[in-house]
């Protein structure tokens, strides 16, 4: 399970409680740069979020026989870089309100975040995008342009390998989500060409969904698609 961009892993914590629960090895890294001081992650490089998301999948894929990943936000990216660089050991994927582009960032903008880095080091946090009354989010306040423009690097990558996923995916997208814009469904869509995807509208969440009015729907959903397609009898397990 990888979380999001400048957040930390309580925020999928409960949906990783709730999977240990039903007899799942889970493991929930927290990636290098977060859960710390913002100028840690401003230090690294998508890669090295990258890093804890493939040891995770290396320690699982040794002791169990099928292995799903789960990402949100950022973390659905690296979810789906894992499922492109092992296409023959990933059994499934699992998105939430997942981040690989975005409408209001255009190439020329894009370009030039390298140099407005070296003149404005932070941007407003990203964190407590969430409807339900007392949810407790975790995030850093200040987000290090440097490492955003490090998620922008990581979406190119993830883009141009999206037809290299063949497990099934299942993706949740908040019908509204001051985070991430409609344009990364959009992408996976067009992307996912070799791969079964079933798309769920989530009516009653904004960003952080995993633990918003709607948790417990991708809990059980996200359950069932792991029963379905862990089952070595079911024709898209084979």
């Amino acid at each position: 399970m990888a979380h999001g961009f400048a957040g930390t892993p309580i925020n999928l914590r409960p949906w990783a409680e709730h999977l240990a629960s039903a007899g799942h090895s889970v493991e929930l890294p927290l990636l290098r740069g977060h859960g710390t001081r913002w100028e840690d992650l401003e230090a690294t490089r998508w890669s090295d979020w990258y890093q804890g998301v493939e040891a995770a999948f290396a320690d699982l894929r040794g002791r169990c026989d099928r292995v799903f990943v789960c990402g949100f936000s950022m973390g659905g990216a690296l979810a789906l870089h894992l499922a492109a660089t092992h296409p023959d050991a990933v059994t499934g994927v699992v998105l939430v309100n997942p981040s690989v582009g975005t409408r209001s960032l255009g190439p020329r903008l894009l370009n030039r975040v390298p140099a407005i880095a070296r003149i404005k080091r932070t941007s407003h946090g990203i964190g407590g995008d969430v409807k339900k009354p007392g949810a407790r989010t975790t995030g850093y306040d200040k987000v290090p342009v440097r490492a955003a423009y490090q998620l922008t690097r990581l979406w190119r990558t993830v883009r141009d390998e999206l037809p290299r996923v063949v497990a099934p995916t299942l993706l949740y997208r908040s019908r509204v989500d001051h985070v991430v814009d409609g344009r990364s469904a959009e992408l996976i869509r067009a992307g996912l060409r070799n791969a079964e995807l079933r798309e769920h509208v989530l009516d009653d969440s904004f960003h952080i969904a995993t633990i918003d009015h709607d948790a417990e729907e991708i809990f059980a959903g996200s359950l069932e698609w792991m029963r379905t397609y862990g089952d070595t009898t079911h024709p898209g397990a084979a």
